[in-house]
């Protein structure tokens, strides 16, 4: 077991002092998140708007997320990852406390679209920023700490939420996220220094190869792949919660527990699972494919039993498919990107995860209201069957490519 630890630690020596502080600065603000996976809990039962109105909202969420990310990536190009970060986490803690005082179905949807466009312009931010503080060597090690703590973060927060909801309030749970957000900002703020880049240095010439992204059919097969793919993923966060409460009759603090598995299971296996299917030599692409089938299958598990823990079988199915497709359809996406373009390649792949906020959670919220829960189940995992089947010739397609080994 000691043999075990020391090797799992070993992956993250030699990052520099700056990555561990972003990495802190991350863990808080993703723990104190802990608003976002009982949003649709807290707009149907403390609001009493009605899943169609819940899932316009969190439509308005996908498109906040969408439009943050994009002007996120252009203010750090202009003003730098620094002061976006701060600013990100500042006025982002500042909206998530303001959220509680809006009661009308309208003045909710524009209140979430400006908070999450102000939180997730701290995405491409953070990434710029682990590049500025590491050796190139480290880079990716880098952001797998980052990633790290995300989900650290994300495993403690909604177990936090769960029990703040059931002990105190909903309005509780608001001012900890926004405050949470603000004392992760002054502690950039104060500990971490921007880097300093000598106006001397010289610039290297970027030579574009290739095409862009949307003339790339293969990439765009593996946009649609990964909307389609996210559309299914994010419905953990919206539907599912509302299904454990009103099917299965969990409390809050029970639902927050249930939610903690996945981010605790990734923390613990992630990256291991990940080192051995490397070893393995498995293809990005086919590692893809099964992460989206294991998604399927946390669905119909759930229509096989009404016993309560088949619930958690459903969520170890979806962290299992989180893990093996989530590291490895980014790294697809890198490979599939030619020299000089990668930026605007990883961009329209980030893309990917905002669409899917905008168009999965009103569309499942739909679904459940006109067809119940099983029936959204057995439609999750019949369109994610096709999904599976289109990732499986996108496999096909790119064993032609000349750089095959690569993906």
């Amino acid at each position: 077991m000691k043999k075990l630890f020391s090797s799992y630690i070993r992956n993250f020596t030699g990052l520099s002092r700056e990555i561990w502080l972003l990495s802190l600065v991350t863990f808080i603000n993703r723990a104190g998140a802990m608003v976002i996976p009982f949003l649709s809990l807290y707009l149907v039962s403390d609001k009493g708007f009605s899943l169609p109105q819940v899932g316009w909202i969190m439509s308005a969420y996908g498109l906040g997320s969408l439009a943050g990310t994009y002007v996120g990536g252009r203010l750090t190009d202009n003003i730098g990852f620094y002061r976006v970060i701060v600013l990100s986490l500042f006025l982002g803690g500042l909206g998530f406390i303001g959220i509680q005082f809006l009661d009308t179905f309208y003045s909710v949807c524009l209140g979430i679209f400006v908070v999450i466009f102000l939180a997730d312009s701290y995405r491409p931010a953070i990434f710029v920023a682990c590049d500025a503080y590491s050796k190139p060597e480290n880079v990716t090690r880098s952001i797998a700490l980052i990633r790290l703590a995300i989900n650290l973060g994300f495993s403690i927060g909604p177990v936090l939420g769960g029990l703040i909801i059931a002990r105190i309030n909903y309005n509780a749970l608001f001012w900890i996220d926004g405050l949470t957000c603000m004392i992760a900002a002054g502690l950039l703020y104060f500990v971490l220094k921007p880097k300093k880049v000598s106006k001397d240095e010289p610039k290297e010439v970027i030579v574009k190869e290739g095409v862009p992204p949307y003339r790339n059919f293969a990439y765009m097969l593996f946009f649609v792949i990964m909307v389609a793919n996210g559309i299914m993923f994010i419905q953990y966060f919206s539907v599912m919660p509302l299904y454990y409460k009103d099917v299965h009759f969990l409390s809050e603090d029970l639902i927050g527990a249930l939610l903690f598995i996945n981010g605790a299971v990734i923390v613990l296996v992630e990256m291991p699972l990940v080192g051995w299917l490397e070893r393995i030599q498995i293809s990005r692409a086919i590692a893809t494919f099964w992460g989206i089938v294991f998604l399927a299958l946390s669905f119909i598990v759930l229509n096989l039993s009404s016993w309560t823990g088949v619930l958690i079988i459903g969520m170890l199915l979806m962290t299992l498919g989180e893990m093996i497709g989530s590291p490895f359809s980014n790294a697809l996406a890198l490979s599939m990107a030619p020299k000089g373009r990668k930026g605007s390649y990883m961009g329209v792949y980030s893309m990917s995860f905002s669409l899917s906020h905008i168009i999965g959670h009103n569309s499942g919220m739909n679904l459940v209201n006109s067809f119940g829960f099983e029936n959204t189940w057995y439609v999750m995992f019949y369109v994610l069957i096709g999904v599976a089947v289109m990732a499986l010739f996108l496999y096909q397609y790119l064993k032609k490519s000349p750089n095959f080994t690569s993906y």
